[in-house]
């Protein structure tokens, strides 16, 4: 596992970037998108991995952020909420654990809520699948306890 970074990063900001696609097997795709996770440039994973038509589910939603969102532009949009709204403190990315045609990584986020300024840990895993050499699909399940 690994945090942050590397280390425990008080304060940290997610960081925002572009970036190409190195490979299109499911293996190398889930390899390079943890990397990119595990640095904390999830706008990056999107840009260089994820279809145009790319579907996002999480396990709830509200009025704000829908439980489904379909496209591209809608989970970059949910990404900028995301990274605008949170405060990373430290996180720890593990995985992929890579199927055929589907990956999983688990997250554990300490994260403040920047409204808020309430902190709480965020524990998920998530289920990406590839078609075509990019992400079609990618859902996040919670620990409920």
């Amino acid at each position: 596992m690994f945090r942050y970074n590397g280390e425990k990063s008080p304060n940290k900001e997610i960081k925002m970037g572009t970036a190409a696609p190195s490979s299109t097997s499911t293996a190398a795709i889930a390899e390079e998108l943890v990397s990119f996770c595990k640095a904390g440039n999830f706008t990056d994973a999107i840009n260089a991995h994820y279809s145009p038509d790319i579907v996002s589910v999480e396990s709830m939603g509200n009025e704000t952020m829908p439980r489904e969102m379909r496209g591209i532009d809608a989970i970059r949009g949910k990404n900028q909420w995301w990274a605008e709204n949170h405060v990373v403190h430290s996180s720890v990315v593990d995985g992929p654990f890579v199927g055929d045609d589907k990956f999983a990584v688990y997250y554990n986020l300490d994260v403040t809520f920047k409204p808020t300024g309430k902190r709480n840990a965020m524990e998920e895993m998530a289920l990406y699948e590839v078609k075509d050499g990019k992400i079609v699909r990618e859902q996040f399940f919670y620990r409920t306890s």
